[in-house]
Parts: structure tokens; sequence; C-alpha cells
């Protein structure tokens, strides 16, 4: 079986490659490479703890005491975290926790509740 792209225009199977061009044989549409790259999405994929995908307005609780950098506070083990929010960089989920406010987590001190 190919890994061509079917055609954009007409769905047929059947293209080829021309140089840096895909070309379909059926309706004659041409297209180039990096309409069919810019078109393919990159998906992020955040496992917890336990390696359970996460997703955007997930609830997730936390299975370590986390202390806030720069002050004496800490979240508990057990806190529950509603409504995440799934961000790239280092620190992976945008959340809001009670009694503490908007935080920045990593994946890898919460699990899927």
């Amino acid at each position: 079986m190919s890994d061509l792209p079917p055609c954009k225009n007409c769905n047929s199977t059947f293209t080829y490659e021309d140089g840096d061009l895909f070309v379909c044989p059926e309706c004659a549409h041409e297209w180039s490479r990096t309409e069919v790259d810019a078109s393919v999405e990159t998906v992020r994929v955040v496992k917890d703890s336990n390696g359970n995908d996460l997703v955007d307005g997930d609830t997730v609780t936390v299975i370590k005491d986390l202390k806030i950098r720069g002050t004496n506070s800490v979240v508990k083990v057990g806190t529950r975290v509603k409504n995440i929010r799934i961000v790239d960089g280092d620190h992976n989920i945008d959340c809001k926790v009670d009694g503490v406010g908007p935080m920045k987590l990593k994946s890898e001190f919460l699990k899927k509740a």
C-alpha cells in the first residue's frame, strides 16, 4: 500500500510524486509536499504519573507535597485540581488551585481523578 496522500481535490488514491509535487492522474490536480506537511497537526500528548492521557478540562489529584517557590506555602497531597489546561513547556499543566491561585504544574506529580 502506498503512503502517498490522496488527492485533495477528488480524493483519488492514485496519486504519484513528480519531483517535489504530488500529482493526481484523474483530475490533474498538483500540490506541493509542504502543503501536506503543514496540514498535519502535531498533537501534544501529556501523561500523568500513571501513564493516563491528560486533556484540557480534566480533574487531577496531586500525588506529592509541592512546595511553592518563594513562599512557605505547600500544595498538599490529595489536593484536587479541576479544569486543567495543557500548555507547552517544562511545566505542562496550567491550572488554578483552590486556596493558592493560578499555577503551572508538572504532569509527573499529578494523577487523573
